[in-house]
């Protein structure tokens, strides 16, 4: 709660909650690849596979958001028998540490997990120049990521194996609602998606699309909503939003606030406020853009702003497409509407704009082993934590095949033959 400036609720649901059922899912999930065999073998013979850990070391590096998020970057690939190098944020140190001491009470052998802290580049460099670097396990901003997969392929020709790389990155999640919405679901979801946290998740909701008619309903109750949240200490009850992580990230949201303020294609209806005397906050803001494919609509910000473009109410199979053409991102976006015909043509046209789609709630809030989470494009690989999907990607096959028979029926009949 201090060191992430988490509020009680998320905290709970990330460092005690989605830990454990990472823990508990994947040790499910790692028995069920293990049990993976060729369905036949012939007369005399045993064919199976081996699912082996990675030859090497996989290197995780960890975001400052989510302590379930940085535990699970180095506890998959060691639960399938990889030696990791973890590397958390400063700011999120001191609940990775004691993650990593956990696991040293429950008996996790010297050295599988290496926890290191320090200069990341300096980190990053004597990671990816080691021959027997195996894989990398990342989740941060894309930025970060293409530049690790960069160096990765500037050195392929040094390492042992080609290792593998994994990664989830940014989002600019959207809420493309219809006509038919309920209001009182379009609000929770805004409010909720937009403002948990800060914002600072890589699936909240950043864009929403929202028809005129609807508009005209929901725009005073929400602006007044968000207006009322309270903005403080993680530690009181009452707090909604909490100071953002740092300096740099309070600079950046506050450079996009003086973008809206200075052009015309934004309105500015609520929030806007900052103050960073004690500690990074700002309040939380919604902005209006004219343009369906503006800065703020298209950019990730990764803070309290949710910007909001009105589209005339006939035009949402067209205002989708722009949608989906905005942002380079593709990580999460929800669907609210209570028209089906419309929920299958919207599903169809976003198809490729988030990995996790949300129907009639917010973007954000996968559940491990109900919603695996990645997502496409600009977003990551797409290998979906909280699944068996992630966890094949840390092992390498072995296929046997073992005779019982020596002999070679085939070879004693060309032998009959000469003879």
């Amino acid at each position: 709660m201090l060191s992430q400036n988490k509020t009680a609720p998320q905290a709970e649901a990330d460092a005690a909650c989605e830990t454990i059922d990472f823990l508990r899912y994947q040790a499910y999930f790692a028995q069920q690849i293990h049990e993976l065999a060729p369905h036949t073998s012939a007369r005399g013979e045993w064919n199976h596979m081996e699912a082996r850990p990675l030859e090497g070391f996989v290197f995780a590096v960890a975001p400052f958001n989510f302590t379930a998020i940085s535990f699970n970057l180095a506890v998959a690939p060691a639960l399938m028998g990889c030696t990791v190098l973890w590397k958390p944020t400063l700011e999120a140190l001191p609940a990775s540490y004691a993650c990593w001491q956990i696991l040293q009470q429950c008996g996790l052998p010297p050295s599988v997990i290496n926890l290191v802290s320090g200069d990341p580049q300096m980190i990053g460099n004597i990671a990816l120049n080691h021959p027997q670097l195996s894989g990398l396990h990342f989740t941060g901003s894309t930025q970060t990521f293409r530049h690790l997969w960069q160096g990765i392929g500037n050195r392929i020709a040094t390492y042992e194996n080609y290792p593998r790389v994994v990664g989830e990155t940014g989002g600019k999640g959207f809420v493309f609602v219809h006509v038919s919405a309920d209001p009182d679901h379009v609000i929770s979801a805004l409010v909720r998606g937009a403002f948990e946290y800060q914002g600072q998740k890589c699936s909240a909701a950043s864009r929403a699309y929202i028809p005129h008619s609807l508009w005209q309903k929901i725009k005073e109750p929400l602006v007044s909503l968000v207006s009322s949240l309270e903005v403080g200490h993680p530690e009181e009850d009452k707090t909604f939003v909490a100071a953002l992580i740092n300096r740099k990230a309070w600079q950046k949201v506050t450079r996009y606030i003086g973008i809206a303020r200075s052009n015309d294609d934004y309105q500015v209806l609520c929030g806007g406020d900052s103050d960073d005397s004690q500690g990074y906050f700002v309040a939380p803001t919604i902005v209006q853009s004219s343009q369906p494919q503006s800065q703020l609509m298209s950019e990730e910000i990764f803070g309290p702003i949710l910007t909001v473009y009105v589209y005339p109410d006939g035009q949402f199979l067209e205002t989708a497409k722009l949608c989906d053409r905005t942002s380079s991102y593709a990580l999460t976006g929800a669907i609210i509407a209570r028209d089906r015909i419309a929920i299958n043509h919207l599903s169809a046209v976003l198809k490729y704009s988030a990995g996790n789609l949300y129907i009639n709630t917010k973007p954000t809030g996968a559940v491990v082993g109900q919603q695996p989470f990645g997502g496409g494009r600009a977003s990551g690989t797409n290998d979906k934590a909280g699944s068996l999907l992630l966890l094949q990607r840390w092992i390498s096959y072995r296929t046997i095949k073992e005779v019982f028979d020596p002999q070679d029926p085939e070879l004693l009949k060309i032998a009959d033959t000469a003879v």
